[in-house]
């Protein structure tokens, strides 16, 4: 394989059922927004003090991972790496799909979506959110454009430089959702600096775990081959991206714990939050991190596609327990209304708030989920995004010929 061939993925049977299976997701995703909406928010586990549901969580998690699969194509057309040419396509495309289904996620949870007509017509650009509004539009635009000057062989001098705006409009975005937290002075969860590279590098793991799995199910379900040669560099990335949001998390605790101010917060969700602490340390620490890290380098399972596989979905269960702790263990704590002093009143000052999401919200976020990867589906079913084969030997060929 001297060129990259691409095709468009086959319309079998297996493609129809799968896009049938996440129609219906998407349905009750639909079905549950429209019981929200008429029944008003009080249906859901939220309240005055915890604003940000479970659909917020699923919405930022697919938003941050829009960004980080777009890796992909970065590494390719920013880096001139090779191997990773063959898949800018599937990574532009994903990368659409995914902020789609996010902020679908996010409109719906609105309660009034019709309110998003006010958010994009009046800014207040002291809020981080009026530029989120341009940094989600400005990124589906832009990788658009690289989209087209990667499939349209007219355009394809102008691939590396929008590549190169690709690149960095996606560590913008990144910086922008991880600001909406780290700009919040008001609550003690939030209100540091280091959210802003620690968001880069969860988007850079959720990311790249996303698109292994993609490839991994074109393998099973679609016959299309993914040779050992490229699966281990991809996997052994996976792992360093592992541990930098590790590595992140870990200076931001830390930092924290330096300024008594956090030390309240920082006791709750490391040491007596209940849940919270629970998601924390066994669920992203152990089973969404230390475990695929040991899964991804040990000489046993290392080079299994299997475990690799199991690797990147536990990346994915720890990366929504993550940003469940960030978001709603960051609210769940009482705001400090007086720093030193003991806070109480009937409106439960000084109490940690309490919630648990309801069955309305977690469908909700699946039907995002669902709607990315169907969207995802039926643009590789129409045009052509997935290269023909990236076997060993055609790899290496590619590879031979790119030198020259």
């Amino acid at each position: 394989m001297k060129h990259i061939t691409y095709r468009e993925l086959p319309g079998r049977s297996g493609y129809y059922g799968l896009l049938g299976a996440l129609a219906l997701v998407v349905l009750m995703g639909f079905g549950a927004f429209l019981y929200m909406e008429h029944h008003g928010h009080y249906v859901t586990g939220m309240n005055n003090q915890v604003v940000w549901g479970t659909p917020h969580v699923f919405a930022v998690f697919l938003i941050v991972a829009a960004s980080g699969v777009l890796n992909m194509a970065s590494i390719g057309s920013v880096f001139g790496k090779s191997m990773y040419k063959p898949l800018g396509r599937m990574a532009g495309l994903l990368a659409i799909t995914l902020l789609m289904g996010g902020l679908t996620v996010l409109v719906l949870d609105l309660g009034h979506p019709d309110r998003l007509i006010v958010a994009m017509t009046h800014y207040n650009f002291k809020s981080i959110f009026a530029w989120n509004i341009f940094l989600y539009t400005g990124f589906m635009a832009i990788v658009a454009v690289y989209l087209w000057s990667m499939m349209e062989r007219r355009m394809n001098p102008y691939s590396k430089p929008m590549g190169f705006l690709a690149f960095v409009w996606r560590l913008m975005l990144t910086t922008g959702t991880g600001s909406i937290f780290g700009f919040l002075v008001a609550r003690q969860g939030y209100d540091a600096a280091v959210m802003a590279p620690m968001f880069i590098a969860m988007s850079f793991s959720f990311g790249l775990a996303i698109f292994l799995l993609v490839l991994r199910a074109m393998e099973g379900g679609f016959g299309w081959e993914l040779g050992g040669m490229a699966l281990k560099r991809y996997k052994n990335l996976l792992g360093v991206f592992i541990a930098a949001t590790l590595y992140f998390v870990a200076l931001m605790h830390l930092t924290n714990l330096y300024a008594t101010e956090h030390h309240g917060v920082e006791a709750f969700i490391l040491m007596n939050g209940g849940i919270y602490t629970f998601l924390f340390w066994v669920v992203f620490v152990l089973v969404g991190s230390l475990l695929p890290l040991g899964l991804l380098y040990h000489p046993a399972t290392g080079g299994s596609r299997t475990w690799i596989t199991a690797a990147s979905v536990l990346v994915l269960v720890g990366a929504i327990a993550l940003v469940y702790v960030i978001i709603i263990g960051g609210q769940a704590y009482p705001l400090v209304l007086f720093p030193g002093m003991e806070v109480s009143s009937s409106f439960n000052d000084g109490v940690v708030n309490s919630y648990a999401p309801s069955l309305p919200e977690v469908v909700l976020g699946v039907g995002g989920i669902a709607l990315a990867l169907a969207l995802a589906m039926v643009a590789m079913r129409v045009l052509r995004f997935i290269p023909e084969t990236m076997s060993d030997e055609a790899m290496q060929q590619y590879l031979e010929a790119s030198k020259h």
